[in-house]
């Protein structure tokens, strides 16, 4: 492939290819995985994010959806396999804890079946703890209480707020599991392709869960960058030590890749947007007229 693209391999909007992605790459490491815990999981995250698990209804923050969880799950085991291929030795145990981690690491948006107010948005703040809550609900008698914790621990690195050496893992290689989730988080936000106009769908989440800090959409887009190089490569780079430098290993041994799809595309998305907003002041429509996806913009407005 002569210009490789980071979706050109798994689209993380088909979510039986990415699954399918973490059963291929963990049988590549374990002869013997039969995925069925993680199948399991997957499933009952998906019925909850479509409104078909009891007591909860469908996901209603057009930001953090099942195709965001989809990407974080994707680039989460990328990582794992590239650390794997340079040599870091895990056990299957904890690399399924670590997958589980970013299955469940989203869930605490969605609302029960009686909470009418708003979206899922408002739980923004906090959330994390109650996707822990519910994954404990949900794994109870299928992992043990020790697994459990360790996969909360892991989750409790994607709060931004807080540092992950904050957080304290029983295990140096579930802290590594913790620095790969914290990451994939972000590196999937970013380099997602239609990043730009999922932006304005992230400041109507803002907005509900009364965040401080962006004034208006455009004021979002105008920090973007300066989010990206002050508060996520920061993290990137001294939180989670790097841990991104995987992603290289990972495409070039599962495709022949000698390259980071995901360091490429993020810095496609932020100079794209650089290009967009120098002509534009403060000018939203200005903006959105630059899209090359217009329709999906116009979209998220509604």
């Amino acid at each position: 492939m002569a210009h490789e693209k980071l979706y050109d391999f798994v689209d993380p909007a088909d979510a039986e290819c990415v699954r399918r992605e973490v059963e291929i790459t963990m049988q590549g490491h374990f002869s013997d995985y039969d995925g069925k815990t993680f199948k399991h999981a997957f499933e009952e995250v998906e019925k909850l994010f479509f409104g078909h698990y009891p007591g909860y209804q469908a996901s209603n923050t057009k930001y953090h959806d099942f195709e965001h969880t989809c990407s974080v799950v994707l680039a989460d085991v990328r990582l794992i396999y590239g650390a794997m291929v340079d040599g870091i030795v895990f056990t299957e145990k904890e690399c399924l804890k670590g997958l589980l981690s970013a299955l469940f690491h989203d869930v605490g948006l969605i609302q029960t079946s009686d909470d009418t107010q708003g979206t899922g948005a408002k739980y923004t703040v906090g959330h994390e703890e109650r996707s822990i809550q519910f994954m404990r609900c949900n794994l109870n008698g299928i992992m043990s209480e020790e697994d459990i914790e360790d996969i909360a621990d892991c989750i409790r690195c994607t709060i931004l707020a807080m540092s992950p050496s904050k957080v304290a893992f029983r295990t140096e290689n579930m802290r590594l599991m913790g620095s790969f989730l914290g990451s994939a988080d972000l590196l999937a936000q970013i380099a997602d392709r239609y990043y730009l106009e999922k932006l304005l769908h992230l400041f109507e989440e803002f907005q509900e869960a009364k965040l401080p800090g962006y004034d208006t959409a455009f004021d979002l887009l105008l920090k973007t960058r300066t989010f990206y190089q002050e508060v996520a490569r920061k993290r990137l780079d001294s939180e989670f030590k790097k841990v991104d430098r995987f992603m290289g290993s990972y495409f070039k041994i599962r495709w022949g890749v000698d390259k980071d799809l995901y360091a490429e595309a993020i810095e496609k998305n932020l100079d794209y947007l650089d290009d967009i907003l120098s002509g534009c002041k403060d000018d939203l429509d200005c903006f959105l007229s630059g899209l090359r996806r217009s329709g999906l913009s116009i979209d998220i407005l509604k």
